[in-house]
């Protein structure tokens, strides 16, 4: 009896790892372009516009994939899903690296895009199905854990072949650029990840919500054995028979511009987390910190650095998801992301130019790349994970996929247009752009303040009751 939940919970952290397999690829294939930037720019001859385009177009395939990843996830299921998103990452990673022109580049891009948009969606909602309440929160930031991971594999990787081959743009192996190869090496964990996911067990509620009740037995059996199996399954029956009642019209709409409103507050959460520019450090950090003077081989270091220290302060959320909530997580990264991109804004208007480049003084740059490791160490342990465990957890059962499929597409269609505007607002002003990413900052605190509901400890059907905070929000989320 006392070995019991040991080797329950073994069970179900090898599953929600695997599952999170999907986090790793989407933040590789999403930063893999980072250490490529300067050399596709120099390559193709690109203006600063049309780069940032060639950067961001793989958001615009992230918005797609995220949207139509839950009808796939609805009708086929989790694990077909998942498939489908490793059969794409692998063709684009191939496309990028023997990519011939810029639009061929973006249209490969766009390919993976549509991987990592699946991914996205796929992973948390898989995770928040398969684990048992009391370690639902620490199971669904494996998600975040696994982007980070993934982001570190592909700087490491950036900085290896282009320190190997002399600069991202230098002829490497069989007579192709390293930057090629950055793309290249996506291949590889792509089939990883298929393979794993082709091991993987269906979701106890995608075969609750398709009467396919003896395999969800089983599952149970294996998952959680001390658990009332009977009790689980008629709780998720009766979620999704109120969902039915309350969807004829719709399953998705409601009375707030044509969605329900627990919709709009995991789209607002999703669209926050990216306003604030996290992914400008992850997809331009090389070369922010070559424009204030550091070297490339130095750059790509810091941006090594960063990445790791990205994946250590996700182990921090990890261990207090579940003991602190969601709430005062969130309200703290939000209070440091302001702080910190609020320096950041002061020390680049401390910037001289000196060939049409901004140069930090004196103790600036030091000041400004604290500053910018304090920004990721209050994303990554609070925003980067906590919003993936709320938008797993907040969706009643029947439009879950759906309703993180949009949310994630929201998050996609935010995170291209940070990604795309960056390079012609840092020509315009450093000082502009980081003051702009700090506001949305304080506004994330605010919005979580008023509207965003404290899940710990509940299961999904609990959770989709949903008690926020304050009279009004307790009226929005119904």
């Amino acid at each position: 009896m006392t070995t019991a939940p040991p080797k329950t919970s073994i069970k179900v952290i090898a599953l929600a790892v695997a599952g999170a397999v999907g986090g790793f690829l989407f933040g590789f294939d999403s930063s893999v372009v980072n250490g490529a930037v300067d050399a596709v720019q120099g390559q193709f001859d690109l203006s600063a516009s049309l780069t940032g385009f060639a950067v961001a177009s793989a958001l615009l395939g992230c918005a797609v994939g995220a949207y139509v990843a839950g009808r796939i996830a609805d009708r086929w299921g989790r694990i077909p899903t998942m498939l489908i998103g490793a059969v794409l990452f692998f063709v684009s990673a191939l496309g990028c690296g023997f990519a011939f022109g810029v639009w061929d580049l973006v249209f490969w891009r766009l390919v993976g895009g549509l991987g990592i948009g699946i991914a996205s969606v796929i992973a948390p909602a898989y995770i928040a199905e398969i684990s048992p309440k009391h370690m639902r929160g620490r199971l669904a930031s494996l998600q975040q854990l696994a982007i980070t991971i993934g982001i570190f594999a592909a700087l490491l990787s950036d900085a290896l072949f282009a320190n190997g081959a002399g600069g991202a743009g230098e002829e490497f192996w069989f007579g192709l650029e390293a930057w090629r190869w950055m793309f290249l090496a996506g291949a590889v964990p792509a089939v990883v990840y298929g393979l794993i996911s082709w091991r993987l067990p269906e979701s106890p509620r995608f075969l609750v919500l398709k009467e396919r009740d003896d395999e969800v037995r089983t599952i149970f059996a294996r998952l959680w054995p001390d658990d009332d199996v009977e009790r689980a399954i008629r709780e998720m029956r009766d979620a999704i028979e109120t969902d039915k009642l309350g969807s004829q019209k719709g399953a998705l709409s409601g009375n707030r511009f044509g969605l329900k409103p627990i919709v709009w507050i995991g789209i607002i959460l999703s669209v926050l987390q990216q306003f604030v520019g996290i992914n400008v450090i992850f997809y331009y950090s090389t070369t922010l910190w070559k424009s204030v003077g550091f070297e490339e081989s130095d750059s790509f270091t810091i941006s090594v650095f960063t990445s790791v220290t990205n994946i250590a302060v996700t182990f921090v959320a990890i261990a207090l998801v579940d003991r602190v909530g969601r709430r005062p997580i969130l309200l703290f990264g939000s209070t440091g992301m302001a702080l910190s991109l609020a320096t950041m804004s002061l020390a680049f208007s401390q910037a001289n130019i000196v060939d049409g480049e901004p140069s930090l003084p004196g103790a600036w740059g030091p000041i400004a790349l604290v500053a910018a490791n304090v920004f990721v160490v209050s994303f990554g342990a609070s925003w980067g994970p906590v919003v993936w465990v709320l938008l797993g957890e907040i969706f009643p059962t029947r439009i879950r996929a759906r309703a993180l499929g949009i949310a994630a597409a929201a998050q996609w269609i935010a995170n291209f247009l940070v990604t795309v505007t960056f390079p012609p607002l840092a020509s315009f002003s450093l000082v502009f752009t980081y003051g702009m990413y700090a506001t949305f900052a304080a506004l994330s605190f605010l919005f979580v303040m008023r509207f965003v509901p404290e899940t710990n400890g509940m299961s999904l059907e609990e959770a989709n009751t949903l008690l926020p905070p304050k009279g009004s929000a307790k009226k929005a989320a119904r």
